[in-house]
C-alpha cells in the first residue's frame, strides 16, 4: 500500500480537462488547457501534458480516475481541509488519524514497529492515533540513530546505552512505560530500515527531484520484506494562485513521472501485485480563474492506481453549469470516506465502519 497526498490543492479542471465544455472555455479565458495541449484520454477528456506517464498506465488498465470527490459543506482552508481528509471527520476536529486507527487494527499489540512509514520530514495526522507505530525517514540512506558517531564501536555502546535506558525503565508508571516503549520501538525500527537499502537494486533511475527520491525510498521499503503494510508521502504546493499552468505541470511532471517509476520498479521486483497507490488532494480549485491562477475551490479527483485496479471512470465529473455550482465550486458527487471503505475493507482488510464511522458505498475500483 502506498499514499500520495499532494499539498495546497490540485486543480481538478486542469488535470482531467473538460477541454470542449462551454463553460471550461468560458471561466478559464486565462488558465485553460485547448484540445491540442492536453493528452487526450476520453469520454472527451484530456489530461493535463505533463500526465504522459500517468496515461501509459491508464491505458494498460492500472488507473481508476474517481471524479468529485469531497465531503458535505467544503471548507475551503487548506489547514481544516487537511484535517478533515486526515481524520475522516468532516463535522469535528478529529483527535486520530485515519490511518492511525487502520494500523491499531492490523497490529494490536504495536509489535510491527514498521508496518507504517512516512517519507518526510513530518508525521502527517492521517497516521497519528495513541499507540500506532509509524517511522518517518527523511533519507533512508542516512536513516538511523545517532549516525553521527563516526567510531562504529563508539556508537554500538551509546545505543547499547540507550536500549538499557528505555527497558529499564518499563514498569515505573504508564506514562513512562509509553515513552519507554517509543523509544525502543525507535531503535527497533532505525535498526531494520537502516538495512534495506543494502538490499535493494533496480535497473529503474529515479529523478533526483524530493518527491521521486521518497517514492524510491518507498520502493525499496515495500520490497524489502519486513512487514510494511503502509508508505506515506506529501508533495506541494499545488496552491496556483498564480503562474498556475507552469507550476502544475512542473509539479504533474515530478508526480507523474515517479509515480510511474515506482510501479516500474515493483513491476521488475514481481511486487506490482502487492501495492496499491492512492493519490489525493484535500479539495480543488474554483471554476473561475482569477486572471493568472485559480484560488481555493471545492470538488476533485483522486486516484487509484495498481495492478488489482478496474483501470476507468468512476462517479461523475461535477457540472460546471452555473446553477449546478456550489458558491463557484464544483459540486462533490463521492464523499472521500467511500474511497476509504475500498480501500480499508478490501486491501488493508480492517473493518472500515471502526475508522471512518459510518457506512459508505464503496467505489467499485477493484477487480
Amino acid at each position: 500500500m502506498w499514499w500520495y497526498n499532494s499539498l495546497g490543492g490540485n486543480d481538478y479542471l486542469n488535470c482531467i480537462v473538460p477541454y470542449s465544455d462551454s463553460d471550461y472555455i468560458d471561466n478559464r479565458p486565462n488558465v485553460r488547457l485547448t484540445e491540442d495541449e492536453v493528452i487526450p484520454l476520453d469520454n472527451g477528456y484530456g489530461l493535463n501534458p505533463s500526465m504522459g506517464p500517468i496515461k501509459e498506465l491508464y491505458d494498460q488498465g492500472k488507473v481508476a480516475i474517481i471524479h468529485g470527490v469531497g465531503y458535505p459543506v467544503p471548507n475551503r482552508s487548506h489547514f481544516r481541509s487537511m484535517d478533515i481528509w486526515h481524520t475522516a471527520e468532516p463535522t469535528k476536529v478529529g483527535e486520530q488519524g485515519w490511518l492511525g486507527r487502520a494500523i491499531n487494527e492490523i497490529t494490536p499489540d504495536g509489535e510491527n514497529v514498521v508496518v507504517a512509514v512516512n517519507f518526510g520530514s513530518a508525521l502527517p495526522r492521517a497516521l497519528v492515533a495513541p499507540g500506532a507505530p509509524v517511522a518517518t525517514v527523511s533519507n533512508l540512506k542516512t536513516y538511523g540513530l545517532l549516525n553521527h558517531i563516526g567510531e562504529n564501536d563508539q556508537r554500538t555502546q551509546a545505543l547499547d546505552a540507550f536500549r538499557k535506558m528505555y527497558a529499564s525503565a518499563i514498569g515505573t508508571g504508564p506514562v513512562i512505560d509509553y515513552l519507554s516503549k517509543t523509544g525502543l520501538d525507535a531503535l527497533r525500527g532505525a535498526d531494520i530500515l537502516s538495512s534495506v537499502p543494502e538490499t535493494y537494486t533496480s535497473t529503474v533511475e529515479y529523478a533526483q527531484n524530493p518527491f521521486a527520491q521518497n517514492i524510491k525510498g518507498a520502493a525499496q521499503v515495500l520490497q524489502a520484506d519486513i512487514g510494511t503494510r503502509i508508505c506515506y508521502t506529501q508533495y506541494g504546493s499545488f496552491d496556483t494562485h498564480t503562474n498556475e499552468l507552469a507550476l502544475q505541470g512542473k509539479l504533474w511532471t515530478d508526480v507523474a513521472g515517479g509515480i510511474y517509476d515506482l510501479y516500474a520498479d515493483l513491476k521488475e521486483h514481481n511486487a506490482s501485485d502487492d501495492v496499491l497507490i492512492f493519490v489525493f488532494s484535500e479539495f480543488g480549485r474554483r471554476v473561475k480563474d482569477n486572471g493568472n491562477g485559480t484560488d481555493h475551490g471545492s470538488g476533485g479527483v483522486s486516484f487509484l492506481i495498481g495492478d488489482h485496479v478496474e483501470g476507468g471512470h468512476y462517479s461523475e465529473y461535477p457540472s460546471l453549469a452555473a446553477d449546478k455550482l456550489v458558491a463557484g465550486d464544483l459540486a462533490f458527487n463521492l464523499d472521500f470516506r467511500s474511497v476509504y471503505t475500498e480501500i480499508l475493507e478490501d486491501w488493508l482488510e480492517v473493518d472500515a465502519k471502526l475508522i471512518v464511522k459510518g457506512t459508505y458505498e464503496k467505489v467499485g475500483c477493484f477487480n
